[in-house]
């Protein structure tokens, strides 16, 4: 299984995603959410300009996001910047929609977006908005059509399964992998312990906090109780008290990076189960021995917390071992 490093895009992205190459990872995924991060292409532009094997990609994109053709002409830009070196993930919109007061797409949009994009890196005659749209780039301005980068989709239930199985894609899934796909890519977070050190230490809930917080963000952005979380009851007394126009971006603000003044009512160290990779590296090889026994293919892999480069090296001890 190839293990990769998925990162927000931010001023420092490029020297991660450098140090990550350095380090032999496989692929820098960068997310794509506008109301939180740098934006993705420029942010993958400059890395690949800084890098010379690993792999790159956008993970995930959101169709909404960008005009189709935007988004073809960005994919074409990108390989030629990078021959070989990018794959395209794309998904229905959490931050990417929730963090600006949309609901995620629906799979119906969802589906018709990733279709057209597709299509118009073949070279087809698209229907966009009522209008054919094709893409016209002569030589030099675009690689020549059809243009063959790797797809993956988000594919957490079965609908999703079966899209990706119809368009012969990849999946990007949270946690789980599904079986049954060539290249099944999952996202996870968690840190490396040093001897002696609990999973439960301040250390590695620092370490890991952000992704604890999704749970609660999640669950709120559905309207949905967190009465059973840790603290949940104190997360929701806080964002209750937002503004019901502005809670939204009060919900996400933060997300995946840092604790929000609401996490930080409900979330402790003590409190909260370990991240699902937080362990020693015996530990971690186990369990990314098992996520590949279930059809893994590829670990999304977040560092994050105050130190991003020992986690990155602390995780590397993990790369010739699985």
């Amino acid at each position: 299984m190839d293990i990769s490093c998925a990162f927000p895009a931010n001023s420092a992205a490029v020297e991660q995603a450098v140090l990550a190459e350095e380090l032999g990872y496989e692929r820098v995924w960068i997310y794509d959410s506008p109301a939180l991060y740098h934006d993705v292409w420029v942010t993958l532009a400059r890395i690949a300009e800084r890098t010379e094997r690993i792999g790159l990609g956008p993970g995930v994109l959101v169709p909404h996001l960008r005009h189709p053709m935007t988004q073809a002409a960005a994919i074409a830009t990108l390989d030629e910047l990078a021959p070989g070196r990018l794959a395209v993930a794309f998904g229905a919109g959490f931050t990417g929609r929730l963090a600006m007061g949309q609901p995620m797409l629906s799979r119906r949009e969802f589906e018709r977006g990733v279709r057209q994009v597709m299509a118009l890196l073949r070279g087809e005659v698209v229907e966009v908005d009522g209008a054919a749209t094709q893409m016209l780039h002569s030589d030099g301005f675009a690689p020549e059509r059809p243009i063959d980068v790797p797809v993956l989709v988000n594919a957490q239930g079965p609908r999703g399964q079966a899209f990706a199985h119809e368009i012969e894609s990849g999946v990007t899934v949270s946690f789980r992998p599904v079986p049954g796909f060539d290249w099944c890519a999952v996202l996870s977070t968690g840190t490396v312990l040093d001897p002696g050190e609990s999973p439960q230490s301040q250390r590695a809930f620092g370490a890991t906090a952000p992704s604890l917080a999704v749970r609660y963000h999640g669950t709120a952005a559905r309207g949905q109780s967190l009465d059973a979380f840790p603290g949940g009851e104190d997360w929701a007394s806080s964002i209750g008290g937002v503004a019901e126009d502005v809670r939204h971006l009060e919900i996400h603000r933060g997300h995946l990076v840092e604790l929000n003044e609401h996490d930080r009512k409900a979330l402790a160290a003590e409190s909260e189960s370990p991240a699902q990779l937080t362990g020693t590296v015996d530990e971690i090889r186990e369990r990314l021995e098992a996520l590949e026994v279930g059809g893994a293919t590829e670990l999304m892999w977040q560092p994050m917390g105050p130190d991003i480069e020992r986690e990155m090296r602390a995780f590397a001890e993990v790369l010739g071992q699985v």
